[in-house]
């Protein structure tokens, strides 16, 4: 199996399970933060491979991780 589809899988079970959490309604902090963070994993991800940035200078890698790391933040201050 391809590096590229263990990704997809990968993403696919992750927004898997912030549905779940979403469906049962479970609204801790504990796992609000662990959606923000799995939120993080997956756009990192699609940044990485999808959007084709793994193999550009690491300059042009960070201007989407820290624009989606912001983004996060300001969620979570929202949230909380």
């Amino acid at each position: 199996m391809e590096n590229i589809t263990k990704i997809w899988i990968g993403l696919l079970f992750l927004s898997l399970f912030a549905f779940l959490l979403g469906w049962l309604e479970v609204t801790t902090n504990f796992f609000i933060f662990i959606l923000l963070v799995t939120t993080f994993i997956k756009g990192n991800l699609v940044i990485e491979y999808f959007m084709g940035l793994s193999e550009v200078r690491l300059k042009y890698r960070l201007i989407p991780t820290i624009w989606l790391g912001i983004v996060l933040f300001f969620i979570a201050i929202a949230y909380y």
